[in-house]
């Protein structure tokens, strides 16, 4: 029995394939079918961009990058408000989403593994993979019992069903009666909002691992994407995820769209949220300089003037080992300066200055030196 048809015969997993069927079915009919007729008012409208805005943030803050990356420390009152409306997205406990995206990152791409490999196919990345009982989908909480720690999440585990119903029939029905707008707001509020809010979070398994640019890696299909970016709040630049898993922000360029970056920021900023994790500028140029390296490889193979450019490629790649060099002796130094106690304040602060105005030289150098490969590869002519 081939691989492909024993996923095809997968038992079908009934639960989500109604929820989807039906909410779908509502949201292609009966929502435009009740705006020509009737039209909805105002404050359903804003509802419904309210609602669609922390439903996703919920997601994006707090189950992807709180909870399944631990990018964060939150307060409290911030981790129940992500539970709460986490839950009114309809995407799962935070145990079973973030069990299951722990997994996806330790096997990216691997068919077997992934519960959501984009090598499967756009469709079974984008939602196919929740319709049926596949064995790549099944839930371990052994890579989440950190996560069981948390009273707020296995509060949301242990009520999930009840939460999330209360927060998508009560709160609708209540927006509905306060604004006398009922259907409008269990349509709008309610059924496109579910809709909406998943298949925002879906194209981050689907089209962010099949279209959009790879800068830092090409080791896995993730891509960064920056119209799905402004769909998906911040979420869009995967190929920058998948490598730097770990860091709260996912736009890390101050003008990338990355609204869950602002949300963590600002909660850091009135004391909500600590420790917010960031990775090195150098090792993110690093990141970018090791794919321009190997693009310039490819391209100067093919190039009609490689003879006059390749004794350069290599004198910049040479030049860039060095630095790498440098940097991992600085890091080994600066590790073994926490080890031991200063000889004295002073000579503390001066050590302390003289590495970091180090770490400044070797970032401006890299980022001099991605200036000068993109000018070589531009004069690489084609065969």
């Amino acid at each position: 029995m081939s691989e492909q048809h024993t996923f095809d015969n997968a038992p079908i997993n009934w639960v989500p394939a109604i929820m989807f069927s039906v909410t779908a079915l509502v949201a292609l009919t009966v929502v435009p079918w009740y705006g020509f007729s009737y039209g909805y008012s105002l404050a359903a409208i804003v509802a419904y961009i309210v609602l669609t805005s922390l439903t996703e943030l919920a997601i994006t803050a707090g189950y992807h990058r709180l909870w399944a990356h631990n990018a964060y420390e939150a307060h409290w009152s911030v981790r129940l408000l992500f539970a709460l409306f986490g839950a009114m997205a309809l995407q799962n406990t935070i145990l079973h989403w973030s069990s299951g995206h722990r997994v996806h990152h330790r096997h990216v791409d691997e068919v077997d593994l992934d519960p959501y490999s984009a090598k499967r196919g756009l469709w079974f990345s984008h939602m196919g993979w929740m319709l049926r009982h596949y064995p790549s989908g099944e839930v371990n909480f052994d890579n989440v019992k950190n996560l069981t720690k948390d009273p707020i999440v296995m509060w949301q585990y242990k009520y999930y069903v009840p939460i999330a119903v209360a927060m998508n029939v009560v709160i609708p029905i209540g927006l509905g009666l306060v604004f006398s707008d009922l259907w409008g707001m269990i349509l709008l509020a309610g059924f496109l909002r579910i809709v909406t809010t998943h298949h925002f979070t879906f194209f981050i398994n689907s089209i962010a691992h099949k279209w959009g640019s790879q800068p830092y890696t090409d080791e896995n299909t993730a891509r960064d994407n920056h119209f799905f970016a402004f769909l998906t709040f911040g979420e869009g630049y995967h190929n920058y995820h998948h490598i730097f898993q770990n860091d709260y922000r996912n736009g890390i360029k101050w003008w990338q769209w990355d609204p869950t970056k602002w949300l963590i920021k600002g909660c850091a900023m009135v004391g909500l949220a600590r420790n917010l994790r960031v990775v090195p500028d150098f090792k993110i140029q690093r990141a970018r300089l090791d794919m321009q390296f190997k693009r310039a490889q490819e391209k100067l193979a093919a190039s009609a003037n490689r003879e006059q450019w390749s004794v350069l490629l290599e004198k910049e790649y040479e030049q860039f080992k060095a630095m790498l060099a440098e940097w991992k002796e600085l890091q080994a130094g600066r590790y073994e300066q926490t080890r031991r106690n200063f000889q004295g304040r002073w000579q503390g602060r001066w050590e302390k200055a003289a590495l970091r105005t180090r770490y400044q030289e070797l970032e401006y150098s890299l980022k001099m030196q991605q200036k000068r490969l993109k000018i070589m590869m531009a004069q690489f002519a084609p065969s």
